[in-house]
């Protein structure tokens, strides 16, 4: 008896050790594993994702920062994140919304909001690169005490960054003196198509989409060869003279081409001003 229990008790010490080895292995190859996907900061390639801070060159205020912020207020937001800017004013019309990243892409939802439940303007827009393709456009505010919502829909991964304020000469003037300087396309409703295609020296355009008090739900695109989109703006408001687009938009790039399509119904035609700045 006192034999087996001998053997009992080496078999189990056996057991034990080897279940140690077993689990200091398994630890030992886990760590590995784990620091073979860590992020290694010393030698990181500079790439077109990786060209500094976001909202560096702006001054951006990188901490977290209030929904509602203050005119002028430049905002860094992250994907899937909102901001608001209060515009009390109501001697004030034009709004100034610009928008950058730090060279990845911009997936962004813009809205002005009147009043506690009305939105008579929203905007869609994307650029494959928010560096090199930034957005500046002027929104109306109708006279009244508005915000402004941007809300990054892009992934955790693509923040942005975007101010809002009143705007200021001469880019407050661009706008009305556009229609003065180029003739109007007449864009028929039901998905007709205004195209124009720039020279490679033009480094900015600007596109002006108004309409007769009639509703605008237009959608602009900025191709730099055929069907190869480096930014879209898709609007909706229910006046396109209160509210018309105005987008000023960087051409870094040869071959540029701005086409605008009528996404509204056929009694809701548009006009088309686009020109170099």
């Amino acid at each position: 008896a006192s034999l087996l229990l001998r053997v009992l008790v080496h078999s189990l010490t056996v057991d034990t050790l080897a279940l140690a080895k077993m689990k200091l292995a398994l630890a030992a190859l886990f760590a590995g594993s784990a620091a073979a996907f860590a992020p290694q900061d010393a030698g990181r390639a500079a790439t077109s994702l990786n060209i500094g801070t976001p909202g560096s060159g702006w001054g951006a205020t990188l901490g977290p920062s209030p929904q509602g912020s203050n005119v002028g207020d430049q905002q860094r937001i992250l994907g899937q994140t909102r901001r608001t800017w209060q515009f009390p004013d109501i001697n004030q019309e034009l709004v100034e919304v610009d928008m950058t990243s730090d060279g990845r892409p911009m997936y962004a939802d813009i809205q002005l909001w009147i009043g506690p439940d009305w939105t008579p303007m929203t905007m869609k827009t994307y650029s494959y690169d928010g560096y090199k393709r930034p957005l500046k456009c002027i929104i109306g505010t109708r006279n009244k005490q508005a915000t402004i919502e941007v809300k990054n829909t892009g992934s955790y991964e693509l923040p942005i960054t975007c101010s809002a304020t009143y705007a200021k000469p001469p880019f407050s003037d661009l706008r009305n003196e556009l229609p003065g300087k180029v003739e109007g396309a007449y864009v028929e409703g039901g998905g007709a198509v205004h195209s124009v295609t720039f020279d490679p020296t033009v480094e900015q355009a600007q596109i002006l989409l108004k309409t007769d008090l009639r509703q605008l739900n237009a959608k602009v695109e900025v191709l730099n060869a055929p069907n190869n989109y480096k930014q879209t703006f898709e609007i909706f408001t229910n006046n396109g003279v209160l509210n018309s687009l105005y987008v000023v938009v960087d051409t870094p790039q040869a071959s540029n081409t701005v086409r605008v399509r009528n996404i509204a119904p056929l009694e809701f035609p548009f006009r088309a001003y686009i020109s170099e700045v």
